[in-house]
């Protein structure tokens, strides 16, 4: 089998091996291809039997374009770039790393939520610019101190990084409400499921850990965020695609939401005129809630687990069956 990688820089700069792969056949591999439709996929694609993407799109003209494509191994859970139905049409299996990063992206999630709370990288820059040594009292402060202990964390998509995060931010003191299509069992230990609309107005904290699909896309809009208590807090490590920029961006302005913690944006690499790069009190980090090296290392390894198993003639994994 032939196998190409188009973009692997993200997942391994360096510090893991691809020699697992390898070892499955002919391995050509590329850092970067293009994020967006572009000749070159194509072009490195070939008549490689396998292709690996992250976030190089495999469109319905890129599957045409190349029929040798056999399957499709994404390096990561969300599989969006991905023409799936397409594929399912033309017998292509897309496989997707499903469980990698459920304990970091939520431990990543309740840090953007402490780093609001308390804005101790910020404090710890004042203390090193002398301002503390200078002060008359024994501390100071420049943002108030939000403690957690009570109040309420709805979380949206209780999935298994949902229900990560619910753990954490139960073990701190906060209540927690679930929205999901689907409940369980595991799930009604944590938080209790409700409706949508009451997790908005009923919540202090909003986590959005769901799927980005054409029936969550913008979820969090005027019209929602209309629904939300005055002062609530937005945290977003999911998609960026969730959110419409603009009406965030409004609230946060206005006081209506009094902080938003976001590793995703629409656009990634964010882009100079997003609305949230100047909008109040939002903390945004280059989408990195999955890129712990323990984290890298398990995609790699599902992902080799991905292709052999498709080798062998019975793929797991599978998004499109």
């Amino acid at each position: 089998m032939k196998i190409v990688v188009l973009d692997g820089y993200a997942l391994n700069p360096g510090d893991l091996s691809w020699d697992p792969i390898a070892a499955l056949g002919e391995l050509t591999l590329y850092d970067r291809t293009s994020t967006v439709e572009s000749p070159l996929i194509i072009e490195r694609i070939g008549d490689n039997d396998i292709v690996v993407t992250n976030k190089t799109p495999i469109s319905k003209a890129t599957i045409d374009a190349c029929p040798g494509i056999k399957a499709v191994a994404v390096l990561a859970t969300g599989y969006n770039v991905v023409d799936t139905d397409y594929c399912r049409e033309k017998g292509i299996p897309v496989m997707n790393v499903p469980f990698y990063g459920v304990k970091m992206i939520g431990q990543f999630a309740v840090g953007l939520l402490l780093e609001i709370c308390n804005h101790i990288a910020y404090h710890d820059e004042q203390v090193k610019k002398g301002r503390w040594e200078n002060c008359p009292d024994f501390c100071f402060w420049d943002y108030p101190m939000i403690e957690l202990d009570q109040k309420t964390a709805g979380i949206i998509g209780f999935g298994r990084i949902g229900q990560a995060t619910g753990e954490i931010v139960k073990a701190l003191g906060m209540n927690v409400l679930a929205y999901d299509r689907f409940q369980s069992e595991k799930g009604k230990e944590l938080a209790r499921y409700v409706e949508l609309d009451e997790l908005l107005t009923q919540s202090d904290v909003i986590f959005l850990h769901c799927p980005l699909f054409k029936e969550t896309a913008g979820l969090i809009n005027k019209e929602t965020i209309a629904k939300m208590k005055d002062g609530v807090i937005i945290i977003n490590n999911g998609r960026g695609g969730l959110v419409v920029e603009q009406d965030l961006a409004d609230a946060l302005n206005s006081g209506k939401v009094y902080a938003a913690g976001l590793d995703v944006v629409s656009t990634e690499p964010i882009k100079g005129d997003n609305p949230l790069l100047k909008a109040k009190n939002c903390f945004i980090t280059p989408h990195i809630s999955w890129a712990a090296k323990d984290a890298r290392q398990r995609i790699l390894n599902t992902t080799r687990d991905n292709i052999a198993s498709f080798i062998d003639g019975h793929p797991i994994n599978v998004v499109n069956k």
